[in-house]
């Protein structure tokens, strides 16, 4: 068990500080979409619109993506901004939170900001960080009010499919627990995306973006999918954090939702080139663990030899190459790639990173 309020973020400070190379692995979305391909006419944009609780059309586009009503969408800041929202809503001081591991260090940070006890448990790497609803059971308790989970699992793209989904929740619903599902990798499926888990029952929020999947970072366009009754609070909570959104990004975001299939073609066209790239890496490297069956724009193997912070390190200072160290998501010995950069950068890093890996001792 976890607890004692924390005020910052140890993987943020690294990713905006210390991430960034020449060949670099460290990313975990799509390349960035080009403004010019979108269908923005400067004479559509303004400055201010009427967005108050959401801007209508805002809504409604996030409404008809995930087959929602539009009652139940909250406009947020990105998925982080939206995972905040939905724990700040969903849960006070001295609540119980239980959070699989590994798992993106900003969920374990906010809950602990929100004065949360996390408590943990396991996604284990020998069955291919599958989402077990035994290990929920095992590890759920009387005063748990929320389990969180991510789908696709960030950091290492495994896919949870809705039956299990929906044993979770049904264990999460006896124990009077809600479940969080952030979904903001989980269009990176492709043809075998499920439709949101929200429809799974009342008792499931849901977070999600265009950030990653489709290289729409700059338009922080996130939201929370929730009842009614729970949406209207997070609205109300949110006016304690940001207010009025940026209108500008509004109006690009219904745009972008409104060509979401040439955008996400862009986007399954880079990693279906860069997938076979990662894969032959794996094959041809020594000393390294990988799953089968990962999907998206990320992986997370493990290095069995040697330790994964002297290699990043190696790979900085040698190979200006970045990954993310396993130790942002609790597993020291693993560290996270991110593919979904452009295809002859993402080799020539691979390239780098393989060299890197036969270089350790």
């Amino acid at each position: 068990m976890t607890s004692g309020r924390v005020m910052r973020s140890d993987y943020m400070e690294w990713a905006k500080l210390h991430s960034r190379a020449r060949f670099n692995l460290a990313t975990s979305g799509i390349n960035n979409y080009p403004l010019a391909d979108l269908p923005v006419r400067l004479q559509d944009l303004e400055i201010s619109g009427p967005s108050l609780y959401g801007y209508a059309p805002l809504i409604e586009a996030i409404a008809v993506k995930h087959d929602v009503p539009p009652a139940s969408v909250v406009a947020a800041t990105g998925t982080s901004g939206s995972n905040h929202l939905a724990m700040a809503a969903l849960i006070r001081p001295g609540d119980e939170v239980l959070i699989e591991t590994p798992t993106y260090e900003l969920i374990v940070s906010t809950a602990l900001y929100l004065g949360a006890r996390v408590r943990r448990f396991e996604r284990r790497s020998e069955n291919g960080f599958r989402l077990d609803p035994e290990q929920v059971d095992r590890n759920i308790g009387n005063s748990t009010r929320l389990v969180v989970v991510t789908n696709l699992h960030n950091p290492s793209g495994a896919f949870t499919g809705e039956s299990t989904l929906r044993e979770i929740g049904e264990i999460g619903r006896k124990h009077g627990a809600r479940v969080l599902v952030d979904e903001v990798y989980l269009d990176a499926a492709f043809e075998m995306t499920p439709r949101t888990s929200f429809h799974l029952g009342e008792h499931f929020v849901v977070t999600g973006s265009l950030t990653k999947v489709y290289g729409l970072s700059g338009l922080r366009c996130g939201w929370v999918l929730a009842s009614p009754e729970l949406a209207r609070r997070m609205w109300r909570l949110n006016d304690l954090f940001g207010v009025i959104p940026a209108h500008l990004a509004e109006l690009v975001s219904v745009i972008a939702l409104q060509n979401l299939e040439k955008i996400g073609a862009r986007s399954r066209a880079i990693l279906n080139a860069n997938t076979p790239l990662l894969d032959a890496m794996f094959g041809s490297t020594s000393h390294l663990s990988t799953i089968s069956g990962r999907q998206g724009t990320v992986a997370f193997p493990r290095l069995d030899r040697g330790d994964v912070d002297d290699l990043c390190c190696l790979l900085r200072k040698k190979y200006d190459t970045t990954v993310v160290p396993g130790r942002f998501f609790g597993l020291r010995h693993h560290f996270r790639i991110g593919i979904g950069g452009e295809t002859d950068m993402v080799a020539e890093a691979l390239s780098r990173l393989s060299a890197a890996i036969q270089e350790m001792k």
